[in-house]
This record gives structure tokens, C-alpha cells and sequence, in this order.
């Protein structure tokens, strides 16, 4: 396993946590430890985002359950942790264990099932292309320098593990960050895709009009 920093004091320690995180790349599931006296500290998030820009599923596991004694502010205090630090994936599953007692430890693998369900999950084009429809209604997209909505097409799923999906346009380059964001979110919550990394990527649609100008 990885210790903090602060404690890996030779070579040998060294190689072994480079082998630990390269474990974890290699993974699909990736159960994050830590220890319920020091949740989510500066190494620990590092990690955890190095594990969702790698694109694993993840689970946030506290420890040492059994000694803490206000569990609820302690709850309340992870999960404000992960909504305001790890903002790339929404509905992080954490589930509470005891290695000492083995409290938890049936929670823990039930969650690294459902989540690698959720990894795996694919979704039709024609739902896919509703919830688009939803979505861009609500909130359009915004206006390019022309003054017109830009045209989103249509969306669809080119990959799972993790969910990863195509949106065309015809101006792809100009849609923003912050919509993109927006549509990740949705795509997470409406679609129960929560806990995994969300991919969407942006591509040119074709213009059926482009190869007729040509040929004039």
C-alpha cells in the first residue's frame, strides 16, 4: 500500500509504492483506503484524481470506523471533502469498514460490484438523444458570435469502462467548458451513471450540404 509522504524514507519503500500505484492503473475497480483520523488529505486526493484521470472506477473506503466516535459529523465531513475537492466524477460511493472488527467489510464489496456495473454501463443512442433534447431545452446551448444557439446534433456512446460519448456539432470548438460541464453532470444524475468517470468528447459533425458546394 501507499504511506503518506512524509513516512517513505527509503528506496525499498519507494519502489513499493510506485508498484501500488501502478496496480491501481492497471485495476478497473480501485478502492481508495483511509484511515478515519485523517480523511482525504493532500496525498490522498492526489491519488484519488490520478485514479479518475485514469479513468478507473472508484471507491473512497474509511477504516478504523469502529474508534470514531461522532460518526456523523465525520460522514458530513467526508462527503463535504469529496463534493468540494473531487468535482470530476459525481456520486463517489464511500463505504465505512473496520479491518480490526470486519465491520463494513460485506458493504465494501457489494459497492465495488454495483460500481463496476456502472463502469460497464451503455446506453441507447435514441434514450441518449431524449435526454439530450431535455437537457438543451432547459438550458440551450449559448450563442455563438453569430448570435445563434450552437447547434448541438446529436450524442452517442462510443465506449464504456469508463462511459465515454461523442457529441457532434457543427461549431464543436466553440462550445464552452461550462456547458460541456453541465451536460457531464446530467449525463451522471439523470442517467444513473454516478460514481464513475463520465466522458464526453467533442466531434465535427458532417455538413450532408459541404460535398455538394464542392462539386459546383
Amino acid at each position: 500500500g501507499l504511506r503518506r509522504t512524509s513516512k517513505v524514507d527509503d528506496d525499498l519503500e519507494k519502489l513499493s509504492a510506485a508498484d501500488t500505484k501502478r496496480a491501481a492503473f492497471l485495476a478497473q475497480v480501485v478502492v481508495l483506503v483511509l484511515d478515519a483520523d485523517g480523511i482525504l488529505d493532500k496525498q490522498d486526493l492526489t491519488i484519488a484524481r490520478q485514479v479518475i484521470d485514469e479513468g478507473r472506477a472508484l471507491i473512497i473506503a474509511v477504516n478504523k470506523w469502529d474508534t470514531v466516535k461522532d460518526k456523523k459529523g465525520a460522514t458530513n465531513r467526508l462527503n463535504e471533502r469529496i463534493e468540494t475537492s473531487l468535482t470530476q466524477v459525481k456520486g463517489i460511493k464511500t463505504v465505512t469498514v473496520s479491518a480490526r472488527t470486519g465491520e463494513g467489510l460485506d458493504n465494501l464489496m457489494k459497492a465495488v460490484f454495483a460500481v463496476y456495473e456502472v463502469w460497464n454501463t451503455r446506453i441507447s443512442t435514441g434514450k441518449l438523444n431524449r435526454w439530450l433534447s431535455a437537457m438543451t431545452a432547459v438550458t440551450p446551448p449559448p450563442l455563438s458570435a453569430t448570435k445563434r444557439p450552437i447547434p448541438l446534433k446529436y450524442i452517442t456512446q462510443v465506449k464504456t469502462r469508463p462511459p465515454t460519448f461523442a457529441l457532434f456539432s457543427s461549431n464543436p470548438e466553440k462550445l464552452p467548458e461550462s456547458y460541456l460541464r453541465y451536460l457531464i453532470k446530467g449525463l451522471a444524475t439523470d442517467l444513473k451513471i454516478e460514481g464513475v468517470p463520465v466522458r464526453v468528447v467533442m466531434r465535427k459533425a458532417n455538413n450532408p450540404y459541404e460535398n455538394k458546394a464542392k462539386r459546383r
